[in-house]
């Protein structure tokens, strides 16, 4: 298309120039139009840089206008839009009562040659409670506010009483009292330690039982031999207490108690 900004002068250079070749090639097009791009980008980017300037004057006039508070000393303060279940509960301060203080005048008399009347100076005990001041002043005693004494009660659980311990020797039991290994085992040791030196030769049929007590811990105590022969009934007591080995105690609801045991024994002497 023409361009009419163009100078005539121009208009005809670009026409010699462009004669006899194709004019719809770009150059030409170009060449012709070039006063008017250039014009049309002037007033784009006029434009341009003027909304960016009135950009910042738009946007302020939708939003709300700050309020200057006189009384918090001219800081500018936003309205804030806060949901209904965050509007902040307003606390009013409790301004305590203004307490006033006892105050004395000193009253210091000013020497004079026959004062008319004499003025006493101030005690000091009159400033015990009260601070020195210009004047006079009853003002309110002192409220003393002391902390509620916590008295705490301990309860010191009663000492557990220790269950008596049951020494007594029981008759009947649950479990009967066994030596370890069984009771022929004990029987031949009675056998091998049996000092028989005394009574070979004699042809004596020798009976006695001893008797004696098996402990909780499985020792023997209190050996008895009854039979008609003391000769024979001592070296009984004294082979049974010579016996190396452990007896386990009888048992009464389970618990290790104190029993008696008789074991007889019999002996033929030739």
């Amino acid at each position: 298309m023409k361009n009419f900004l163009n100078s005539g002068k121009e208009y005809r250079f670009n026409e010699i120039l462009f004669e006899n070749r194709n004019k719809n090639y770009g150059a030409y097009v170009m060449r012709n139009d070039e006063a008017y791009n250039l014009t049309k980008a002037l007033f784009i980017g006029v434009a341009f840089f003027a909304t960016l300037a009135i950009a910042p004057l738009i946007i302020n006039s939708f939003q709300t206008p700050d309020v200057i508070d006189s009384d918090s000393g001219g800081f500018i303060i936003t309205p804030v839009q806060l949901p209904p279940d965050e509007i902040p509960v307003v606390v009013t301060p409790v301004v305590p009562p203004r307490v006033i203080e006892s105050t004395v005048k000193l009253e210091i008399p000013t020497p004079a040659r026959n004062p008319v009347i004499e003025t006493p100076a101030t005690p000091l005990s009159a400033t015990n409670d009260a601070r020195i001041g210009t004047d006079n002043v009853i003002g309110t005693p002192p409220v003393t506010i002391s902390a509620p004494v916590i008295v705490e009660h301990v309860i010191i659980p009663s000492p557990a009483v220790p269950k008596p311990v049951n020494n007594d020797i029981i008759d009947k039991v649950d479990t009967e009292a066994i030596f370890n290994g069984g009771i022929n085992a004990f029987r031949s040791k009675v056998i091998q330690n049996f000092n028989a030196g005394s009574f070979d030769g004699t042809g004596d049929l020798l009976k006695t039982t001893v008797t004696f007590i098996v402990e909780k811990d499985g020792s023997i105590s209190s050996i008895t031999a009854k039979g008609p022969d003391s000769k024979f009934n001592k070296e009984a007591e004294n082979t049974v207490k010579n016996i190396k080995g452990k007896w386990m105690p009888a048992k009464l609801n389970g618990q290790n108690v104190r029993s008696y045991f008789n074991f007889p024994i019999s002996m033929q002497f030739e």
